[in-house]
């Protein structure tokens, strides 16, 4: 289950850097509809945010089970 949460925060980030490369016309045909497209600019933007936040909680999820899991009495 961690690492399905892990492998979906990446795929936000990779999916939003693409997004981004794209609306700045760096990346993808120019028959594209995202091609050189600003709105896809704060697409993508929150596309990596929202991936380094499912990121973070994983990371603070794994920091706190392994806290409750070593203190376990």
């Amino acid at each position: 289950m961690k690492i399905i949460i892990e492998l979906i925060g990446i795929a936000l980030v990779l999916a939003g850097v693409i997004f981004t490369a794209q609306s700045k016309a760096l990346l993808g045909p120019p028959s594209s509809f995202m091609y050189s497209n600003p709105g896809w600019t704060i697409n993508g933007f929150m596309f990596i945010i929202a991936g380094i936040i499912v990121l973070i909680f994983d990371i603070i999820f794994r920091i706190v089970s392994r806290h409750k899991f070593k203190h376990k009495d």
